[in-house]
């Protein structure tokens, strides 16, 4: 973490859904749903340098034009709306897993507002910032606010939870799952009937998008049931990364020892507060 009056270097913490159920469907084609938001420790990291003339500049290994990241479109969209004369230069450091389900892409977003709000000297509230933010990703307001939290309507209506923060083995099967694709799907689940948070609790939920991912995509299948000899495995939102949840970083390790080769794993703790909000506090003081 480095914090300038120039520049300033943040985390960009990914997500695990920890449970997804489809409820229903509107009329305008967006569903209904419900899921536990809960962070990890494993992040990318961005680097923002402040430019004295208004372009917005990004630079990653990623094999995208800068014009399509979402970073630079949150940069973009903010720099619009206060019209700020003032730019930035942003280098991202990839490496959560590229479209594993697990935000990558909307953690950076709000990571950009949340930087430029500072380096820009805008003073935005993390209301105003998450407003803006949704019209880039339906996962960004979460990332902006920075606590785990229960999610309901179509993602946007958020309540913060307090769940366990065990350890966690995250596998990312080698395949790109397409959102829309599994969203899109007739044989996707959409009427399973409302729970409450004791409900996940007490074991009782499930991802409504896991045996409809597994029948798609058999590296996601062959990955799941491997783990699942390993303890209780989950699919985070549409996938494709797969995670099974430990007491303690030992077990989680010992697990992680028995991937076979080939298979891309990470150790990471599940957080109730964003690790990248926890930098901020500590820039704040």
């Amino acid at each position: 973490m480095i914090s300038g009056v120039n520049t300033i270097q943040l985390p960009s913490p990914g997500k695990l859904n920890l449970f997804l159920h489809i409820t229903g469907r509107q009329a305008d084609g967006y569903h209904q749903l419900q899921t536990l938001f809960q962070f990890i420790e494993l992040a990318d990291e961005l680097t923002f340098l402040l430019r004295a003339d208004q372009k917005i500049q990004l630079t990653s290994d990623l094999p995208f034009k800068a014009e399509n990241n979402l970073s630079y479109k949150a940069a973009l969209a903010l720099q619009q709306a206060t019209k700020v004369d003032q730019g930035v230069d942003i280098l991202l450091d990839k490496k959560l897993p590229i479209g594993g389900g697990v935000g990558g892409g909307s953690s950076n977003a709000a990571t950009t507002l949340l930087a430029l709000n500072q380096l820009w000297q805008l003073n935005w509230s993390l209301s105003q910032l998450a407003e803006l933010g949704v019209a880039l990703g339906a996962d960004v307001p979460i990332f902006i606010h920075g606590l785990a939290a229960w999610a309901e309507g179509i993602g946007e209506k958020l309540t913060s939870v307090t769940p366990n923060e065990p350890w966690y083995l995250l596998v990312a099967p080698d395949c790109h799952v397409s959102t829309a694709e599994i969203f899109n799907h007739p044989n996707l689940p959409r009427s399973t009937a409302p729970v409450t948070f004791e409900d996940f609790l007490a074991n009782r939920c499930h991802n409504d998008c896991e045996f409809l991912v597994r029948n798609l995509y058999p590296g996601v299948d062959k990955c799941f049931q491997f783990l699942n000899n390993l303890g209780p495995v989950r699919m985070t939102g549409t996938g494709a990364c797969l995670f099974v949840p430990f007491d303690c970083r030992s077990d989680a390790a010992k697990a992680f020892e028995q991937l076979p080769n080939g298979m891309q794993g990470f150790i990471t703790k599940g957080s109730n507060q964003s690790m990248l909000h926890r930098c901020l506090q500590s820039l704040s003081k």
